[in-house]
């Protein structure tokens, strides 16, 4: 069975390769009657696109997209809806010597052993170029998620670790996260990275990151136990996008060194007839439902695989060999990572909203 959908009621399938002629997705699951444009995409792909700053690779892509199906007159039709990018400004030569070789941390390996085959240029299907199209779709759920509610809901996604090195808390602020190259909310944070990743740039290395994910506005009552579970969903879009390695809810795997006493959310009567919680221990989230409180998820992404070091491997032949990768390569992928997260955040809540309406009716 191929793997190249995601979701149940909002789905979108990919096609394309990083060296391809183009790259794209089609969309179902669209309701009609929802205003989108291609310029409404357009916005959401320039924050994810390449060559921003030398921070990321400099691979020069406009990530212009083409809407071939599914809108009439500005609007949705409740058809599917094709997603078209061209593939701009390939490097192909970069990657001959690598025909016959495999790069350790890639999935050059595991996709020979699989397929018999591979793309080798730019890693083909596994390359993170698949991201951009994640991101149209998401942008396609947020303008929904904006039609469908009354109070829209939020999503916004920040670094806050890039290799050793975290955020203060303190300084945390989101208006800051479109100031520099970095989408971190920390500005103090941000000009130490900028020359801590510099210097492992010019060295040839990379950094990992992590990356976290708010949910804002989400309704109560989101999630399908017990095996669509809003936190289950969640944990696989984020776990589906490259080069991430872990995921958490809430407060994770901190968890495990709290008490019950200390982790359980205190549940109060306010004066307005309803209720709140006194902290947010479990993500916004309990039993795989939403609760109301904000949707908190974090998750690590790898340091990138492409460096300019000697590391040792194998060729086609199983011949031992070193080799080092040429080309234009992210010393920190978790950057571009950031409007990908976003986009995957609101796909997998307008999912489980459509499925909610699908079994219980309009959320209230």
């Amino acid at each position: 069975m191929a793997s190249n959908s995601f979701g149940n009621i909002f789905r979108f399938t990919s096609f394309g390769e990083s060296h391809g002629k183009a790259i794209g997705c089609v969309v179902d699951g669209i309701p009609p009657l929802v205003s989108i444009e291609e310029k409404d995409i357009q916005y959401y792909l320039d924050r994810r696109k390449p060559g921003q700053s030398k921070f990321v690779t400099q691979r020069k892509e406009s990530d212009t997209v083409e809407i071939l199906s599914g809108t009439f007159e500005g609007k949705t039709t409740g058809h599917p809806m094709a997603l078209h990018i061209k593939n701009e400004d390939q490097r192909s030569k970069d990657y001959t010597e690598i025909a016959k070789q495999f790069r350790p941390g890639h999935a050059d390996i595991t996709y020979q052993n699989k397929y018999g085959i591979r793309d080798y240029r730019g890693g083909g299907r596994s390359s993170a170029r698949e991201t951009a199209v994640r991101v149209a779709a998401g942008a396609i759920a947020f303008k929904v998620l904006q039609h469908k509610l009354k109070i829209p809901i939020k999503v916004r996604a920040s670094v806050i670790q890039m290799g050793p090195n975290r955020i203060n808390r303190e300084n945390f602020n989101w208006n800051e996260v479109n100031n520099n190259p970095f989408f971190c909310g920390d500005s103090e944070a941000a000009k130490e990275w900028e020359i801590w990743l510099d210097d492992l740039r010019k060295n040839g290395n990379s950094a990992g990151a992590i990356i976290e994910v708010i949910a804002e506005n989400v309704p109560r009552g989101l999630g399908s136990p017990v095996y669509k579970k809003l936190d289950s969903q969640i944990a696989e879009a984020m776990m589906s996008i490259n080069a991430v390695k872990g995921v958490e809810i809430g407060s994770g795997f901190d968890l495990a060194s709290l008490t019950g006493e200390e982790s359980n959310d205190e549940i109060f009567p306010d004066n307005k007839g309803d209720y709140y919680f006194g902290s947010n221990h479990s993500g916004g989230i309990l039993g795989g439902i939403s609760s109301g409180q904000p949707i908190v998820t974090r998750f690590i992404v790898k340091p990138t695989s492409s460096i300019l070091k000697e590391k040792n491997s194998i060729d086609l032949d199983n011949e031992a060999i070193q080799i080092k990768t040429k080309g234009r390569h992210d010393p920190c992928v978790g950057i571009r990572a950031v409007p990908v997260a976003e986009a995957m955040m609101a796909i997998t809540i307008l999912d489980q909203l459509l499925g909610h309406e699908s079994q219980i009716g309009e959320i209230k």
